[in-house]
């Protein structure tokens, strides 16, 4: 599985990475994501969420904390929560990583490239999304290709 210093290099000491993960969208049975494999493509960030709504069972809230990352669970909109807070990091000087297959996340990308982010999908490439590969300065694919 390619790491995203494979892309573009290893971050500098001075950049902090948010990785932001669309649960409802991309952790699913079909796709078979690992939820480490997320979490190692986007080498160590300093942020992880991962972002779920109110139906999430208690066993994937638990995967989600053993994996070393926070479970974020909202009873609105998932996408709007995820999006605001990629804003938010992005204008915290952070760089942007957003697991997902979701074409919404385009204008919270955009934000974060005019803010100076480095922005990464990362997703499934049998069902991803052409305008966040148009938006994002990096894509990677967890399925290898």
């Amino acid at each position: 599985m390619p790491r995203l210093s494979d892309v573009f290099g290893v971050f500098g000491d001075s950049r902090r990475v948010a990785l932001l993960v669309d649960g409802p969208n991309l952790l699913r049975e079909e796709f078979d994501i690992d939820l480490e494999d997320v979490r190692d493509a986007s080498e160590r960030p300093d942020v992880a969420r991962v972002y779920l709504n109110n139906h999430a069972s208690s066993g994937l809230i638990e995967a989600v904390e053993t994996n070393g990352m926070e479970a974020v669970v909202t009873s609105g909109d998932v996408d709007v929560r995820l999006a605001v807070d990629a804003t938010a990091y992005a204008l915290e000087g952070f760089d942007i990583v957003i697991a997902t297959r979701d074409a919404d996340f385009k204008p919270a990308l955009e934000r974060a490239n005019a803010e100076g982010a480095r922005t990464t999908v990362i997703g499934v490439s049998d069902c991803f999304s052409a305008a966040l590969e148009s938006v994002a300065d990096d894509v990677v694919f967890l399925d290898g290709n």
